[in-house]
């Protein structure tokens, strides 16, 4: 069963013949990185989730959702890299095509590219008025980690 939708996902670890960590993610295959070993492997798994990441949005695909983590360990992009899928969710959900957002932010359309580009560090001042375009705004929750 799928969960609501978020930015943090469940990787698999798994030691590989020559002895690096490889790490993948269940719902994002094509995720896949390596470390020498598990903390390297984690480290290196947000620069690999954000890349393929990319890639749905670069083809206009829906964000897979995450299944539930079951003691694996969760990784997810960075704040940023968060507040841009949920803009791009947002985008989806709403039937907004890029140039008809450009048009409501009144912005060149590879303004807004830039904006849905999670390797761009874009203000987020301008992710946020991006949102509010949408009727939407952001809100921001500190947890405890584990």
């Amino acid at each position: 069963m799928k969960t609501s939708p978020t930015s943090a996902y469940p990787v698999k670890l798994e030691r590989a013949e020559d002895g690096t960590v490889v790490a993948t993610f269940p719902d994002v295959p094509e995720a896949i990185t390596y470390g020498e070993d598990e903390a390297d492997a984690l480290g290196r798994a947000a620069d690999a989730l954000e890349s393929a990441l990319s890639v749905y949005i670069a083809d206009r695909r829906d964000l897979p959702r995450t299944s539930p983590a079951r003691g694996r360990p969760v990784v997810g992009p960075s704040l940023r890299g968060c507040m841009k899928l949920e803009l791009y969710r947002a985008m989806r959900a709403g039937g907004v095509s890029r140039a008809k957002l450009a048009r409501r932010l009144g912005i060149r359309l590879p303004h807004l590219d830039r904006l849905l580009d999670l390797r761009h560090a874009s203000r987020i001042d301008e992710i946020e008025a991006a949102l509010a375009a949408l009727g939407k705004r952001l809100d921001v929750a500190l947890r405890s980690v584990a």
